[in-house]
């Protein structure tokens, strides 16, 4: 759809999940330069997410004066003043700095929110963490009681596997392709790759209310997932549509992805 999230999202049925990166503070120049609206962007994601859906959102806070916004904390909090829950706040951590300074450490992160319409309704965790004590034996305490006992930790005295669930902050790359030309600043595939098999399931409808170059549809049409793309940008759609469309008539080569 080409439009305002806005106005297109109240005429489509409820989402499982979505997968956006929109466009923050003052970071691009926009058609008219008007920035986009995104707390009432955040209101029509909350009233169109169905229960136990997932908004994954990820941000950045641009440097103004020296210091940073802090509009991403107040995305947040306005998530949960519509009734989401902040599931976890997880991070992007970049191979590269952006923006570095001179008086403070150089930012090489961005936060992806994940907020839910009550509990989610599946969790597919990752497991690709190497485990450093990998085939030895669990043991230890996981944590201590208020009254002051500890816990065994769950497992114990099994021997620890090679691979455990990922943490919850994810180093990626976003390398060029080329395919994504004409956009300045692409979602790394990895991010709406992984989120989409992390919060859904294969049938699922996934929706990027910010789509840009379309990423998060590309990875809905490698994984099996269906899709809705809004983008307000004709630029931007262009690309978009021609992406998908692409990875969608070889989507029977990808599909194999679908069941991690």
């Amino acid at each position: 759809y080409l439009g305002d999230c806005r106005d297109i999202l109240p005429t489509l049925p409820k989402v499982d999940a979505v997968v956006t990166s929109p466009p923050y503070d003052g970071m691009r120049h926009y058609e008219g330069g008007k920035a986009p609206d995104l707390f009432g962007a955040l209101g029509a994601i909350a009233d169109a997410l169905a229960i136990g859906g997932v908004c994954v959102w990820n941000v950045a806070d641009q440097v103004i004066d020296g210091s940073e916004s802090g509009s991403s904390f107040r995305h947040a909090l306005h998530a949960i003043g519509l009734g989401l829950r902040l599931h976890d706040t997880m991070i992007y951590c970049k191979e590269a700095v952006t923006f570095p300074a001179a008086n403070r450490y150089h930012p090489a992160f961005e936060y992806m929110f994940v907020f839910s319409n009550g509990a989610p309704k599946c969790f597919n965790g990752i497991r690709d963490w190497a485990n450093k004590w990998r085939g030895r034996t669990m043991h230890g305490t996981t944590y201590r009681r208020p009254d002051g006992r500890t816990t065994k930790i769950n497992g114990h005295g099994n021997p620890v596997p090679a691979y455990g669930l990922r943490r919850n902050w994810w180093p990626m790359a976003n390398p060029y392709t080329g395919e994504t030309a004409g956009h300045p600043a692409p979602m790394p595939y990895a991010m709406a790759a992984d989120h989409s098999i992390t919060w859904t399931n294969p049938g699922d409808l996934i929706a990027d209310p910010f789509m840009g170059s379309g990423t998060t549809g590309v990875a809905c049409m490698k994984l099996g997932r269906r899709f809705i793309g809004i983008e307000i940008e004709p630029k931007y759609f262009d690309i978009a549509c021609r992406r998908i469309e692409d990875a969608q008539r070889q989507g029977d080569m990808f599909l194999t992805g679908a069941a991690q």
